[in-house]
């Protein structure tokens, strides 16, 4: 089938790229020259694992291209897959739909014969509707136009295997012309047994903010565990192991820390409350406020544990920060616990030394004040504190031993509860973690301890 997509950031370039894997002729579009001349070239311009490959045999195949122009694209596709960004708005919690209006006015007085027009964005409920009514305004005389709701249920570092192999497909549509289109355009995942969903628009809408709603506040939960845990000594880690057991609750996203970020999920529950509260019944998800309310808490909770780690006040103290990105295997740094809490930090009055395997550029372009080092041993070379805040694989794979080496204060806030706690304690540190008890030093370890304060207090000062 001949496919557009209309933007061509996380989302669309993903969609675009394993859509002609599929077999697709597909035509990518996007307003920035200099983003299309690089995917035009099998490029990148972000950081997603195997996305890479696929483009690029892609692109050399002929069956993917990119281009500006929204004439060529109204006249190549059938079906147009519109994957704008819709970002909270900046005087509200509501979505910011305009990059989506834009597209329909600018795509639909174009469009001729018969074509669908498929949003994936997330949106409010209620969009396909509202849109279907302007498409009835622009659509010229002979064209019969469409909309269709199609949500994507992407999560970073693992997009491509999401696209390719989904979990589920969900499709809001208004005819059965439109369910037979978008099952012959997923026909090939279809043959390999993904469950397919089709419903109404308003269902379509609501699954993508409704699924984000959930695990955020799955997360938030065992977050508001992990501070009564502080409180009483308990241990959130093996709390969420015993509750993991229970069928019913399920042992996916019951991980306690430093909470969740990133370009979907903070936004879309409060643009979800948002959107209830427009149509009436606010109070059936007003929860979804305390949710949220948790999530930020964590990032301040971080900051005082850390603070008083580092004696009672940051000021003059050096803090190595391990991680900027808002989660692992992605160089998204949209709404990141981890750049929150080193910004707070530095606020503070600290010089802070960040280190992550991929976000440091973005992360320099939001928070160019910090101190930015390629290099996990130079960034905590002679740190009062080391701040563990996005859960890479590579800061797991430390050797907390050779760490020690450069680290005299041996002090580490594991804000993901993600390292080996007995591990680092052996080494010498002393470890951290939110909503678990600080684990004892060995006897050996607090004679060793003892006697190199002993020594630091004969120095001259």
């Amino acid at each position: 089938m001949r496919l557009t997509v209309i933007g061509t950031g996380y989302l669309g370039a993903v969609h675009a790229a394993c859509m002609a894997d599929l077999g697709h002729e597909v035509l990518g579009v996007d307003i920035d020259a200099e983003k299309i001349a690089a995917l035009g070239e099998g490029r990148v311009p972000f950081f997603e694992p195997g996305l890479q490959e696929v483009l690029g045999t892609a692109v050399a195949s002929g069956r993917l291209r990119f281009t500006t122009a929204i004439d060529e694209a109204a006249d190549f596709g059938d079906v147009h897959f519109v994957c704008v960004n819709t970002p909270q708005r900046r005087d509200s919690s509501a979505a910011d739909l305009r990059a989506v209006d834009a597209v329909i006015d600018a795509l639909v007085p174009r469009l001729r014969g018969r074509c669908l027009v498929v949003g994936k964005s997330t949106v409010p409920v209620g969009t396909t509707a509202r849109l279907s009514a302007r498409v009835a305004e622009l659509a010229q005389e002979g064209a019969d136009v469409e909309v269709a709701w199609n949500p994507e249920f992407l999560r970073e570092g693992f997009a491509v295997q999401d696209t390719l192999r989904p979990e589920r497909l969900v499709t809001g549509v208004q005819t059965p012309w439109a369910d037979r289109t978008l099952r012959e355009v997923y026909a090939p995942l279809l043959r390999t047994g993904v469950p397919y969903i089709s419903t109404g628009p308003a269902t379509a809408e609501l699954v993508k903010v409704a699924a984000n709603s959930f695990l955020a506040t799955k997360i938030s939960f065992i977050n508001a565990m992990a501070e009564v845990c502080d409180a009483t000594g308990a241990d959130v880690t093996t709390l969420a192991e015993a509750l993991g057991y229970d069928t019913r609750i399920g042992r996916r996203f019951l991980k306690a820390g430093l909470g969740f970020g990133g370009g979907c999920l903070p936004k879309d529950i409060r643009a979800f409350t948002a959107r209830a509260d427009e149509l009436g019944v606010g109070s059936a998800v007003a929860f979804l406020h305390e949710v949220d309310a948790i999530n930020t808490r964590q990032r301040r909770r971080t900051v005082d544990i850390a603070r008083d780690m580092a004696g009672g006040g940051f000021e003059g103290r050096r803090i190595a920060v391990l991680g900027a990105t808002f989660k692992p295997d992605s160089d998204d740094v949209r709404d990141s616990p981890a750049l929150a809490v080193a910004a707070a930090i530095h606020g503070e009055g600290a010089a802070v030394r960040l280190h992550d395997p991929q976000g440091m550029d973005n992360a320099r372009a939001v928070l160019p004040v910090l101190d930015y080092v390629p290099d996990v041993t130079k960034a905590c070379e002679g740190a009062d504190l080391v701040l563990h805040l996005t859960e890479w694989a590579d800061y797991r794979r430390i050797d907390p031993a050779e760490l020690a080496a450069v680290t005299p204060t041996r002090r580490i806030l594991d804000a993901r509860n993600a390292l080996d706690a007995a591990l680092w304690v052996s080494a010498g540190w002393t470890l951290r973690a939110l909503g678990r008890p600080t684990p004892a030093p060995l006897p050996s370890q607090q004679t060793a301890a003892g006697h190199e304060s002993a020594v630091r207090s004969a120095e001259p000062a």
